[in-house]
């Protein structure tokens, strides 16, 4: 369940590692602009691409989610999301590895991800 109650926020091994090496490059490029580096400022671009890059991998891999809400079970973050083989349906970076296509019915079974609601704190509006 988590800290967040049966919240899905999307917590996942691609997301932590994909915003820890982000906000890495970000600190990397402010101490750049502080001292006046262009190369500082050059090597905190390279690792805020380098978070895009891993994060993608990282989704391709099973270590992300598909959008919308999980089931309870699977919510928790180190829990890989096995469908990423066949892509998700409307996912950009599954369709850019030539998994899946826009429109696609879901890789999951029917039923098995609760449906996109929109919510308010927890609560459906």
């Amino acid at each position: 369940m988590g800290m967040h109650g049966d919240h899905d926020l999307g917590h996942t091994v691609a997301g932590w590692a994909g915003t820890t090496i982000a906000v890495t490059g970000c600190a990397v490029t402010a101490v750049a602009l502080a001292a006046g580096s262009s190369t500082g400022l050059w090597l905190g671009g390279a690792v805020v691409v380098l978070a895009a890059l891993t994060t993608w991998l990282l989704h391709l891999a099973g270590w992300g989610k598909a959008t919308g809400p999980r089931p309870v079970a699977e919510q928790y973050w180190r829990v890989r999301d096995t469908p990423t083989r066949r892509g998700h349906p409307d996912c950009l970076g599954c369709r850019m590895a030539g998994r899946g296509a826009a429109g696609a019915p879901s890789a999951t079974p029917a039923g098995s991800r609760a449906p996109a609601e929109p919510t308010f704190l927890g609560q459906p509006s």
